[in-house]
Order: structure tokens, then C-alpha cells, then sequence
């Protein structure tokens, strides 16, 4: 079964959450602060990361930020009501999803599912044999069994969410894919997000690219109808 890190400096969550996983068959790996996490999760990678947002030494965002500067590790950031601006910053920086506090731990551990589902290799068979085969649109290579995207030759790292998004949109390049098309591609049915989380994703994808090609521009806008990869 796969790994859970969970990080969050009140013990009782981390205890009561920990039961909730556990109880479904999951491995857990528990830290109370985000310094103790950045080097734990670094010496033993799980396979999806849950972080609090307000913690001491480091907080959430910041683990996030130093964390996707070499991994794609999914993660689910838990937040208050009224931290609706961490939010999208955390989408910005590459958050696969958020829970707001309050949570029951049925929602817990079914968004839990839903991320890991995103994020595991596609089933072989006919049924999936389309997306399980690399995509290559010019200079774009990506292969969605090893979860690899290159482009120019050059790796682009990628969280679940982002590679998920531009799979649907490279598929079929010069068709114009709408928001909630982009949504169902990229999340579970049971995860709600707005026009606002594809917009922050659509815009990291094109930042992560020009870092290895300034005049990457295969992205486009459509406004008010959605989103297209240029046509080679």
C-alpha cells in the first residue's frame, strides 16, 4: 500500500488522521513541523505528502516551495476558512488539492484516493492504451506510465495536476479545451474546483517551460471559451 506523509504540528490531528489512513491500509509517516519534514521526506519519499499550511520553523507554503524545487510529490494542504488567498497561492506553487478545516475523515481519505489515482501509472488494456502511450507533439515528449514530460530534450517536472492538464490539452492540439473540460481531465469526481485552479495551473505550466525555453509558447488563451496547445 502506499505511503502518507502527514505533517502538521497539532498531535491530534496527526493522531486522529493517522488512525483514518491506517485504517484503510495506508503507511504512515508523521512530522510536526516543516523543517523535520523537508529532510524526511527527501531520505524517504511516500507517495503522497499532507501538509498544514501554518506550522513553526517552517511553514507549509515554504516546504512546498523548497520541496517541488526537485520533487513531484503530490500533495494535499490542509487550510482554515479563511485562508482563501494561501490557497491559491499554494495552487500556484504546485498544491494537487486542499481540505478545509473542518474535515471529516471520510473526506480526508477519499481525496487521499483521488489524488493517488492521478498520480498512479495507467492501467494497461485496450481501454486506456491512449493514454498510456507517449505523447509527442514537436518538441513536447511526454510519457504518462513514467509520469516524464521534456521538452527540447530538456526534463520539465511536473505535479499529477499539471501533467494531467497538459496531457488533455496535447492530445489534440488546436482543439480548445473549456475550463470544466480541463477539470475533468485533471480531477476526481468527488474534488471541486473552480475556473481560478486551472487558470493558476495553466500559468505554472507555462512558467515551469520557459525556464527551459524563454519563447515557449504553445499554451494559448482563448478568453471566455478556454484553453489549446498550438497546432506544429
Amino acid at each position: 500500500m502506499p505511503t502518507i506523509a502527514l505533517v502538521d504540528d497539532d498531535r491530534n490531528i496527526l493522531t486522529s488522521v493517522s488512525i483514518a489512513l491506517e485504517s484503510e491500509g495506508y503507511r504512515i509517516q508523521t512530522y510536526t513541523d516543516g523543517a523535520s519534514a523537508l529532510d524526511g521526506l527527501r531520505q524517504s519519499p511516500p507517495d503522497l505528502a499532507i501538509f498544514d499550511i501554518k506550522m513553526p520553523r517552517m511553514d507549509g507554503m515554504e516546504l512546498l516551495r523548497r520541496l517541488r524545487q526537485k520533487s513531484d510529490l503530490p500533495v494535499i494542504f490542509l487550510t482554515s476558512k479563511d485562508e482563501e488567498i494561501d490557497e491559491l497561492f499554494g495552487l500556484k506553487m504546485g498544491a494537487d488539492d486542499f481540505i478545509r478545516k473542518p474535515f471529516s475523515q471520510r473526506l480526508l481519505v477519499e481525496r487521499v484516493k483521488a489524488v493517488l489515482r492521478r498520480f498512479a501509472p495507467r492501467e494497461a488494456g485496450p481501454a486506456r492504451e491512449a493514454d498510456a502511450k507517449a505523447i509527442e507533439r514537436g518538441q513536447l515528449v511526454m510519457d504518462p506510465e513514467r509520469h516524464t514530460c521534456t521538452w527540447r530534450g530538456e526534463p520539465v517536472t511536473l505535479t499529477v495536476t499539471e501533467f494531467l492538464i497538459l496531457q488533455a490539452l496535447a492530445q489534440r492540439p488546436g482543439v480548445v479545451k473549456s475550463r470544466n473540460a480541463l477539470m475533468d481531465a485533471a480531477y476526481d469526481d468527488q474534488v471541486y474546483v473552480d475556473d481560478r485552479t486551472i487558470d493558476s495551473h495553466i500559468k505554472r505550466l507555462r512558467k515551469k517551460f520557459k525556464v527551459v525555453d524563454t519563447s515557449f509558447d504553445m499554451i494559448e488563451t482563448l478568453y471566455g471559451v478556454g484553453y489549446r496547445f498550438r497546432e506544429t
